[in-house]
């Protein structure tokens, strides 16, 4: 499903908890995500948790993992809370006093396809060095098609169609974020070393159209290299949801070398090849 929400949230906001947009350097936008995980992480570890806690977290845990393997043989839309119950050999009244709604029980399971993914990616670009700014994308766009190829419903889940009367609450946001946090990080220290093309010229039309985005976008990065970021990012999704919907079948006889080139000449594009 996809979430709908606007591209300045989804590219930059990086804490549900005190939402702020850093305008900084990249590895603000970068690490402020990160210690917000963090700090989740920790406060949750260090809280006090009765054996009856306990016992809820594990089977909160049983249900999501149930309901994730629900997407595979009923999609998103088909997901039933009733579904979930019988197979944990639950009463369904019990199991909608952890998800009062089915729409609760899939905004978790898109906010742990979201820091999954994330995780996947972060730990992938991390490993390279910080210099290395084509390192840098090809590690997470390779990461991203791993993780996708790994989890094909779940990738479904966060980038697919949009489920019939779902709408994505805020706790998704931040999740949301992780990934489109590094490219973002990727952009501005390409700007920062210089290692960006000459800009073009932007339409007076597309200048207004992204506002939302200049808004939060550190003073001095050009337009051009805003929709070069946009559209690198809409290549990736794109050539990974074609892959795993079989669109190439019959037209790529290796999908691997095909993403491998595809993610370079976006790496061209950005001007960090």
């Amino acid at each position: 499903m996809t979430i709908s929400l606007p591209i300045t949230r989804a590219l930059l906001t990086v804490c549900i908890i005190a939402p702020f947009f850093v305008k900084s350097t990249a590895l603000g936008v970068v690490h402020r995500s990160r210690r917000c995980n963090n700090w989740l992480m920790v406060e949750k570890a260090s809280a006090p948790r009765t054996a009856r806690a306990r016992a809820r977290e594990e089977l909160t845990r049983e249900i999501v993992d149930t309901a994730r393997a629900h997407l595979s043989s009923d999609g998103a839309a088909g997901l039933s809370l009733r579904a979930v119950a019988r197979d944990l050999g639950m009463v369904s009244s019990a199991v909608y006093r952890y998800f009062p709604s089915r729409d609760e029980l899939l905004t978790a399971l898109i906010i742990d396809a979201y820091n999954s993914l994330g995780e996947a990616a972060e730990q992938a670009e991390a490993a390279v060095k910080r210099t290395d700014l084509n390192g840098r994308w090809l590690a997470t766009s390779r990461a991203a098609r791993r993780w996708a190829l790994e989890r094909p419903h779940e990738w479904s889940l966060i980038y697919g169609s949009p489920v019939p009367g779902y709408q994505a609450p805020q706790d998704t946001i931040a999740p949301a974020t992780r990934v489109t946090s590094l490219l973002i990080g990727i952009l501005i220290d390409a700007h920062a070393s210089g290692h960006i093309p000459t800009p073009l010229p932007v339409p007076r039309a597309v200048h207004a159209s992204i506002a939302p985005v200049r808004d939060d976008i550190p003073v001095g990065i050009s337009d051009d290299l805003i929709i070069r970021g946009l559209m690198v990012w809409s290549q990736l999704l794109g050539v990974i949801s074609m892959e795993l919907n079989g669109q190439f079948h019959n037209v790529l006889n290796d999908t691997d070398a095909y993403f491998e080139t595809a993610m370079h000449r976006c790496a061209i594009d950005l001007g960090v090849s």
